[in-house]
Protein backbone atom coordinates (compact mmCIF):
# COMPACT_ATOMS: atom_id res chain seq x y z
CA UNK A 1 0.00 0.00 0.00
CA UNK A 2 2.93 2.31 1.05
CA UNK A 3 5.69 0.84 -1.34
CA UNK A 4 5.02 3.34 -4.00
CA UNK A 5 3.76 5.92 -2.20
CA UNK A 6 6.09 9.17 -2.51
CA UNK A 7 4.13 11.61 0.36
CA UNK A 8 5.25 12.11 3.33
CA UNK A 9 3.31 11.16 6.06
CA UNK A 10 2.84 14.78 7.13
CA UNK A 11 3.40 17.55 4.85
CA UNK A 12 2.38 20.11 7.53
CA UNK A 13 4.39 18.33 10.72
CA UNK A 14 6.70 19.82 12.48
CA UNK A 15 8.70 16.49 12.41
CA UNK A 16 11.23 16.15 10.12
CA UNK A 17 11.23 12.47 9.99
CA UNK A 18 7.34 12.81 9.09
CA UNK A 19 7.66 15.47 6.81
CA UNK A 20 11.01 14.69 5.07
CA UNK A 21 10.70 10.90 4.28
CA UNK A 22 8.71 9.46 1.73
CA UNK A 23 6.00 6.97 2.84
CA UNK A 24 8.00 4.60 0.65
CA UNK A 25 11.18 5.18 2.23
CA UNK A 26 10.28 4.16 5.29
CA UNK A 27 8.10 1.10 4.18
CA UNK A 28 11.29 0.46 2.47
CA UNK A 29 13.55 0.99 6.11
CA UNK A 30 10.24 -1.20 7.82
CA UNK A 31 10.37 -4.21 5.74
CA UNK A 32 13.86 -4.30 4.98
CA UNK A 33 14.26 -4.45 9.40
CA UNK A 34 16.81 -1.54 9.13
CA UNK A 35 16.59 0.52 12.39
CA UNK A 36 16.83 3.66 11.24
CA UNK A 37 12.79 3.04 10.04
CA UNK A 38 12.28 2.25 13.86
CA UNK A 39 14.24 5.48 15.25
CA UNK A 40 12.44 7.48 12.11
CA UNK A 41 8.84 6.03 13.08
CA UNK A 42 9.03 6.45 16.79
CA UNK A 43 10.20 10.02 16.03
CA UNK A 44 7.12 10.53 14.14
CA UNK A 45 5.07 9.06 16.96
CA UNK A 46 6.45 11.17 19.93
CA UNK A 47 5.92 14.26 18.13
CA UNK A 48 2.04 13.58 16.41
CA UNK A 49 1.39 12.91 20.53
CA UNK A 50 2.99 15.56 22.05
CA UNK A 51 1.20 17.68 19.45
CA UNK A 52 -1.84 16.06 19.95
CA UNK A 53 -1.68 16.46 23.77
CA UNK A 54 -0.89 20.25 23.32
CA UNK A 55 -4.15 20.36 21.38
CA UNK A 56 -5.92 18.58 23.57
CA UNK A 57 -5.00 21.22 27.02
CA UNK A 58 -5.47 24.05 24.65
CA UNK A 59 -8.97 22.86 24.30
CA UNK A 60 -9.67 21.89 28.02
CA UNK A 61 -8.70 25.40 28.67
CA UNK A 62 -10.86 27.03 26.59
CA UNK A 63 -13.63 24.50 27.81
CA UNK A 64 -13.92 23.36 23.75
CA UNK A 65 -13.16 19.66 24.70
CA UNK A 66 -15.81 17.93 23.24
CA UNK A 67 -16.07 19.58 20.30
CA UNK A 68 -11.99 19.32 19.32
CA UNK A 69 -12.22 15.84 20.33
CA UNK A 70 -14.53 14.99 17.68
CA UNK A 71 -12.94 16.97 15.22
CA UNK A 72 -10.08 14.80 15.65
CA UNK A 73 -12.16 11.74 15.44
CA UNK A 74 -13.43 12.55 12.58
CA UNK A 75 -9.90 12.99 11.46
CA UNK A 76 -9.00 9.96 12.02
CA UNK A 77 -12.09 7.89 10.72
CA UNK A 78 -11.32 10.35 7.27
CA UNK A 79 -7.77 9.48 6.85
CA UNK A 80 -5.99 10.49 4.02
CA UNK A 81 -6.00 7.51 1.68
CA UNK A 82 -8.65 5.27 0.24
CA UNK A 83 -9.86 2.09 2.24
CA UNK A 84 -8.59 -0.82 0.96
Amino acid sequence: RHADDPRPLDEESDCPAARDYSRAYLHHLVRSQESLGAMLLTWNNLSYYQKLMQDIRAAIEAQAFEARAAEIAEGWARGDIQAI
